[in-house]
């Protein structure tokens, strides 16, 4: 495997999750449902566990969980604009709901950020107006999303040659192929 590389995708990834102005702090992620309509949105990347685990935070009625519900299996994508490095994650998808993870989780969102999860109707709904949007005080629609990475691609836009190379996990551990950039 190529670990060189390896270990600078991972730095990266968990930099993102920690170092607030890094560039992998918001990520792609997309998802397809049973509509079969590829959907996109920015997300924010939260933690990165050592096996490459990624978790982000969401409202459990968001379309992103409908369509995890349908098809578990979602992509990431990150991009690093000063070392031109870019990141494809293709992983299954988690929902957690309730539970000590949610828990611990929720303990670590910021008071002033909590309102995100207590809007009285579910994001993505029509309003008159900005102003319209009402929050629960005593209710919340918090959840994590943990994704299990099966397949990761590392770019490196480089001269005189890019740089590409496919990680694929097999029976717990990881395997390296150079690609065609």
């Amino acid at each position: 495997m190529n670990t060189l590389f390896w270990k600078e995708l991972t730095k990266e990834l968990q930099n993102g999750a920690t170092e607030k102005a890094h560039p992998f702090r918001y990520c792609t992620m997309a998802t397809v449902g049973l509509e079969r309509m590829p959907r996109l949105r920015t997300v924010v990347l939260r933690k990165v566990s050592e096996d490459l685990n990624i978790s982000i935070y969401t409202d459990q009625r968001s379309k992103k969980i409908l369509h995890i519900k349908e098809n578990n299996r979602v992509s990431l994508l990150f991009y690093h604009p000063k070392k031109l490095v870019q990141i494809k994650i293709e992983g299954l998808a988690d929902i957690h709901t309730k539970g000590e993870i949610l828990e611990k989780y929720w303990k670590e969102v910021q008071p002033g950020s909590r309102k995100d999860y207590t809007t009285s109707v579910a994001p993505g709904s029509d309003i008159s107006n900005p102003d319209a949007v009402e929050y629960l005080e005593d209710k919340n629609y918090f959840c994590v999303v943990e994704i299990e990475p099966f397949k990761i691609e590392y770019l490196k836009l480089q001269r005189p040659n890019h740089l590409r190379i496919k990680y694929s996990k097999i029976n717990n551990s990881w395997k390296s192929d150079f690609l065609v950039p």
